[in-house]
């Protein structure tokens, strides 16, 4: 039998727990924690959870802090869950290191959808073979997914690596931000995804570009869209 990929609810709320591992049981290995600091000791043992479904209001350790701590020691995809939808919310949670973001409620078939989505990605680019390249002292060792500057490793989510390759694989051409969202999230663009795309170039900017303020390597064509030469 084909391995099943092993995700991580956490959320205070034991039913919401308990519906979400109902929706998600049948196709993948689910097991639950309810507050942050039990879903860093369980990542921690297990080792090699595919995803992790994160409550944002949380007592103690929220969900914006846990995601942090587990982005000290792991590059796992994260799908931050908020009651709220303002978008200062929208933008901490990309900015933590979150891959993606549900507001609720939200229907069942919407969550599965962002659940293969987020699985989609992690499957295709970790571990992807091709050449280490130096970009101007920006080492980018695709063998092992790693991305360096003066020796020191540069830690990127799943979602930000997957853009920089993205733009890696078109050096000299222009890529529309509906190309990168549909390429990289594996979803059909819709009204606020190119706002997405630009939080996400953003956050990656600011750990790769020497000066994010003024970036280099990875460029905004006005009205178009972002370059790598």
């Amino acid at each position: 039998m084909e391995d099943r990929s092993r995700i991580l609810i956490v959320d205070d709320d034991p039913d919401i727990r308990r519906v979400l591992t109902l929706l998600l049981r049948d196709s993948y290995e689910i097991s639950q924690a309810a507050d942050g600091a039990a879903a860093l000791k369980l990542l921690k043992a297990q080792g090699d959870t595919d995803l992790v479904v994160l409550d944002v209001m949380m007592p103690g350790m929220d969900g914006f802090e846990t995601c942090a701590q587990i982005r000290a020691f792991s590059k796992v995809p994260i799908l931050f869950l908020t009651a709220k939808s303002a978008e200062e919310d929208l933008l901490r949670a990309y900015a933590g290191g979150g891959d993606d973001f549900l507001s609720k409620p939200f229907s069942p078939g919407e969550f599965t959808a962002k659940v293969r989505s987020l699985l989609r990605r992690w499957q295709e680019y970790r571990g992807k073979p091709a050449a280490a390249l130096d970009l101007g002292g920006l080492e980018v060792d695709r063998a092992s997914r790693s991305v360096r500057r003066g020796g020191k490793e540069i830690a990127l989510t799943d979602t930000e690596y997957a853009i920089l390759e993205h733009l890696l694989d078109r050096r000299g051409r222009t890529v529309t931000a509906q190309e990168m969202y549909e390429a990289v999230w594996k979803e059909r663009f819709l009204p606020g995804s190119a706002n997405t795309v630009m939080v996400h170039v953003l956050n990656l900017r600011r750990k790769v570009e020497e000066d994010p303020s003024n970036p280099r390597l990875i460029r905004t064509v006005w009205g178009k869209g972002y370059q790598i030469d």
